[in-house]
């Protein structure tokens, strides 16, 4: 299991070093917030999804590996296949109804002290200025395993590459803003209770809205500013 860790980790900084001097020139105007990634320690990574660019723009610019929760179509086509095993992504059957093999792995990699990244929306959002209703799989994972939640907002992606665009565009650049770290101590023993799931996700979805510059219109709860 060592050996296989030390091949994933072997192979995501071989990829990153070949695709970072390509996004970073050509797509990602600015990053903001990189320290706010611990050094160590396991947690998660929340992001807003509009394109494919979300998940390689954070991978070039975050100093650390980072292990996203992918759909299982990703690793049924043959580039995105390996690419997704070489870099140690985790497969989700997003109509299975047994998810427990991937709460194992999410459990395995945060105990193994890794970052492991989450898209709230589920799927990307068509929208251009507003997200779509997130599930509550970071608060779960972030109360379970009693870790932070990184928000991250991206700007720019949907004008690169949208859900319904055919091409890339080599003219539009995006922006990464990572925010403060959250910790939700009070909320620990309650991790499987709705309200304090909801709680937590719009926590720290509110943030990500602010990082984005994207609307949420869905809270379900009262938050003081």
């Amino acid at each position: 299991m060592k050996s296989h860790s030390r091949f994933i980790s072997f192979t995501y900084s071989v990829l990153r070093f070949i695709l970072r001097p390509i996004i970073i020139t050509i797509w990602v105007k600015e990053v903001t917030g990189v320290k706010n990634i611990p050094k160590t320690g396991g947690a998660i990574v929340a992001l807003n999804h509009q394109s494919f660019l979300d998940f390689f723009a954070f991978a070039v610019v975050a100093p650390r590996g980072t292990h996203f929760l992918s759909a299982e179509k990703f690793f049924k086509k043959g580039l995105w296949k390996w690419l997704m095993i070489l870099t140690g992504q985790i497969k989700v059957e997003r109509n299975a109804d047994d998810k427990s093999g991937v709460h194992s792995l999410v459990k395995k990699h945060i105990e193994n002290g890794d970052l492991v990244g989450i898209f709230p929306e589920g799927t990307r959002s068509h929208l251009k200025d507003e997200m779509l209703k997130a599930f509550t799989g970071i608060a779960k994972y972030a109360l379970e395993h009693r870790v932070p939640i990184i928000p991250v907002g991206i700007k720019g992606a949907h004008e690169i590459h949208s859900k319904e665009s055919k091409r890339v565009k080599f003219i539009k650049t995006l922006e990464v803003h990572i925010g403060t770290p959250l910790h939700f101590p009070n909320h620990w023993e309650h991790h499987s209770d709705k309200e304090a799931r909801t709680y937590v996700t719009e926590k720290a979805i509110k943030q990500i809205e602010r990082l984005s510059g994207k609307r949420y219109p869905h809270y379900e709860l009262k938050h003081d500013e």
